[in-house]
């Protein structure tokens, strides 16, 4: 059933298995109308001037909201999460809950999703490409370290807040996805692969995933 509240037209501008993907699946999870408008990264589009006038950094996803045009994948979750509480994505307001919450989206952001520019781009990073093997290889060990400090964190825990599902398990599922391609996935660490199992499985990703036609392996 959608969700019933008073809402503007919601927009994704988006790109298969690009950031895009969390807002995606928290849009399905949230179970309300919005519009997918591909961005085709294969024609440099998020650097076409149409596009530049949403995100002037060219980059993808971008979320229109009724008069409100956001770009930054984790201001677009946070601002999903505060427009549809009711969905549950997120704990209550002024909650030490909250400010864990708080504490994995900035962390996620500011860390595994930041260092694989690094490692996808690693040309962006150097002014000499003989350096290029390097710097990937270097990006490529600082994610190990981060995803063994998410791996500790976790622990046994079914989700990232504990028995409670958020988008913070969303957002952290998309980054195990990214590195599937590593010499050593995050997948290969037992409970960041369980948890991966367990946000796979759910009716709204999995929806979101064959929406955006992406196939296994997934991560």
């Amino acid at each position: 059933m959608l969700t019933k509240r008073p809402f503007a037209m919601l927009a994704l501008y988006y790109y298969p298995g690009n950031a895009s993907l969390l807002p995606h699946m928290m849009l399905r999870e949230i179970r309300v109308p919005f519009d997918m408008r591909l961005v085709d990264r294969d024609q440099n589009a998020q650097k076409s001037d149409e596009y530049l006038k949403l995100n002037p950094n060219g980059r993808i996803p971008v979320l229109v909201d009724g008069d409100l045009v956001l770009f930054e994948t984790s201001a677009i979750a946070l601002h999903l999460v505060d427009r549809f509480p009711e969905a549950g994505l997120a704990p209550s307001f002024g909650t030490k809950e909250r400010a864990e919450f708080y504490k994995w989206m900035v962390h996620l952001t500011n860390t595994p999703q930041a260092e694989y520019r690094a490692w996808f781009y690693p040309h962006e990073h150097v002014s000499d490409e003989a350096a290029i093997p390097a710097a990937q290889k270097a990006a490529e060990q600082r994610l190990y370290r981060m995803f063994d400090v998410i791996s500790e964190q976790l622990g046994d825990k079914t989700w990232l807040l504990g028995d409670r599902f958020s988008a913070a398990d969303l957002f952290l599922f998309m980054l195990i996805r990214w590195g599937r391609a590593m010499p050593r996935p995050p997948r290969t660490l037992p409970n960041l692969n369980a948890l991966a199992e367990r946000v796979l499985a759910r009716p709204a990703v999995q929806a979101a995933l064959e929406a955006e036609g992406l196939k296994a392996p997934i991560f």
